[in-house]
């Protein structure tokens, strides 16, 4: 693995192709070694080859994990203010999260003020998605293929006796969430914990992430959903209304 990164490393730096000589010198590996690494890397994809320069270069698969990492950043920088501005209209724990391949991956929180609040932080949420507010609100805007292909990996697995388990039912609860414009769990993934949640999507409709406020069942009366959804709701129109913009920046 480390060889693998050195590799990957000298590419980096160099920002032109490199023939398997000069990579093998900077890295420190025999030819041989080196060819056989790289023809791994190129197999994966992580690597590309120019054949008539016999020239080395990074491949689209590590171009795009970069590209990955930069929306979710981009994405955290322009969430972060709106994440406040919910907190502490609805004084519960907000959090961010996205869909990153099938897991449910959670970029950042802010916790409740209130002495009694839901603790997440030890929450693995990336089998979760379809017994979250936050999961579903991601999952309701995906198409059915994608759905079933992130059933068929992740499974639904029970985490309370009120988690949705059957195929069927849960493709009612999107259709539901895509209905009203929101996402609501009481205690399917916690007991003695609820949760709303909402889409966050772009001009065209695409669901780029989502956001949540997650708080103690004894708190959630009507009234108290009734007000987080709408300040959700409003959130999210913000959100992505800003994510748009710099879309089109960017472009």
């Amino acid at each position: 693995m480390s060889r693998a990164l050195d590799i990957l490393e000298v590419l980096s730096a160099s920002g032109e192709e490199t023939t398997l000589g000069e990579i093998a010198e900077a890295t420190g590996l025999n030819v041989s070694t080196c060819h056989h690494i790289l023809l791994t890397l190129m197999n994966r994809g992580y690597v590309g080859q120019n054949k008539r320069g016999a020239g080395y270069y990074l491949g689209s698969r590590f171009l795009s994990l970069s590209s990955s990492d930069l929306r979710r950043t981009s994405l955290v920088e322009l969430a972060m203010p709106e994440l406040r501005a919910l907190n502490h209209a609805t004084q519960e724990n907000v959090h961010l999260a996205v869909m990153q391949g099938t897991d449910l991956e959670i970029l950042a929180g802010i916790e409740s003020p209130l002495a009694v609040r839901v603790h997440t932080d030890v929450i693995d949420f990336s089998t979760a998605a379809h017994a979250t507010a936050i999961g579903k609100s991601i999952l309701a805007w995906l198409p059915d293929s994608e759905i079933a292909n992130i059933m068929a990996e992740k499974g639904l697995a029970r985490f309370t006796a009120n988690t949705i388990t059957n195929p069927a039912e849960l493709m009612e609860a999107l259709r539901l969430v895509r209905r009203y414009g929101f996402a609501f769990d009481r205690e399917e993934l916690l007991p003695g914990v609820a949760c709303v949640g909402t889409a966050i999507r772009d001009n065209a409709g695409t669901v780029l992430g989502s956001i949540s406020c997650t708080l103690p069942q004894s708190r959630a009366t009507e009234a108290a959903i009734e007000m987080i959804k709408e300040q959700a709701i409003a959130c999210v129109s913000v959100l992505g209304e800003k994510l748009s913009l710099s879309q089109g920046q960017a472009a």
